[in-house]
């Protein structure tokens, strides 16, 4: 089986962290079967990375996509989600771990930015 998870910061604002389920939500409802798609956060709010991962390796994930959901490279999704993500390649050997790039500057984003300012 093959996973996504999708990785942002955590909030203390519930509504900041329904935000990342219902985009994983979403992604899901997009990608072929046999692709599981899980959020987790970084810090202040659950579910944490390391137990979003040992979930979907206990769900069978031997493939897991790790996509830091942040517009900009910066400290998390450069050192500590790579960092996570080593750790549980070490707690998981048998598991191919790969770490995505964050959203970024893309054309489909800019249509987004153009839509939410009403262009």
């Amino acid at each position: 089986m093959r996973a996504f998870l999708l990785v942002d910061h955590g909030s203390r604002a519930e509504e900041a962290n329904e935000s990342l389920v219902k985009m994983a939500e979403l992604v899901q409802s997009r990608v072929g079967e046999g692709i599981v798609v899980a959020h987790a956060h970084m810090e202040i709010a659950a579910p944490t990375v390391p137990d979003t991962i040992a979930a979907l390796v206990g769900k069978g994930a031997k493939n897991i996509v790790v996509v830091p959901y942040f517009l900009a490279p910066g400290r998390h999704s450069r050192k500590d989600i790579p960092a996570l993500v080593s750790d549980a390649g070490v707690a998981h050997p048998h598991v191919l771990f790969v770490v995505g790039e964050p959203l970024g500057p893309h054309p489909l984003l800019a249509e987004l930015v153009l839509l939410r300012a009403g262009a």
